[in-house]
């Protein structure tokens, strides 16, 4: 199995993508393979999204999606959080480099790091996280691993605004996953990650058309 039933998304994903009335100004955070950021600039060129990704922040010198953004000629900055001793001097950096680049919403699409109020305060209910699972279920990294261990049925990933605890802030959208008998972290992994790519374009449109 590749993929659920749309119905299996809420809200209904059809009535979401829909066009903004100007271009949503975006900047992604990423620390790894960078799919997500994927997902939202092919939504953007396909049209499904208005909006434009301003600049990609890395953390990981590593990260994949460095390379994906520099092969559509988008900016990506490396921010190393390994040379901040504080997490607030950490997004402080961020913020000055979101604000250079014009940024309006704040995409975390597999930003592996904790946010502090400085970032929080800097773009007030416009930053968005996705997490892979049915939140309030199975906060944390190893939310895919803590779904399997606990034998649940379902599970799925959660697009969310960012609130200062962790993948608790209110709920934008949801794709629900089934957890097959054989399944590993690796195969359900790569199920979620499906329905990660279908609703995150469609989650920004929701998130931002409502503050229009």
């Amino acid at each position: 199995m590749t993929s659920v039933s749309p119905s299996l998304v809420s809200p209904d994903i059809s009535t979401q993508l829909q066009q903004s009335s100007k271009p949503i100004k975006l900047g992604i955070m990423a620390s790894g393979n960078g799919s997500n950021f994927e997902a939202v600039a092919q939504a953007i060129e396909n049209g499904q999204l208005n909006a434009q990704i301003q600049v990609l922040l890395y953390n990981n010198p590593d990260a994949y999606a460095a390379v994906r953004a520099n092969e559509r000629n988008i900016k990506a900055v490396l921010i190393n959080h390994r040379h901040y001793k504080h997490r607030e001097e950490l997004d402080r950096q961020i913020v000055q480099t979101l604000c250079q680049h014009d940024v309006e919403w704040v995409i975390m699409a597999g930003w592996m790091r904790l946010v502090t109020q400085v970032l929080i305060d800097a773009f007030p209910k416009q930053i968005i996280n996705i997490h892979p699972s049915l939140l309030p279920s199975f906060k944390g990294v190893r939310a895919i691993e803590q779904a399997i261990e606990a034998s649940v049925k379902i599970t799925g990933c959660t697009v969310h605004l960012v609130s200062l605890e962790m993948d608790s802030g209110k709920i934008i959208m949801q794709a629900a996953v089934p957890v097959l008998p054989n399944d590993t972290p690796d195969t359900l992994h790569k199920r979620i990650q499906i329905q990660e790519h279908r609703i995150l374009p469609a989650a920004i449109a929701l998130a931002a058309n409502s503050q229009q």
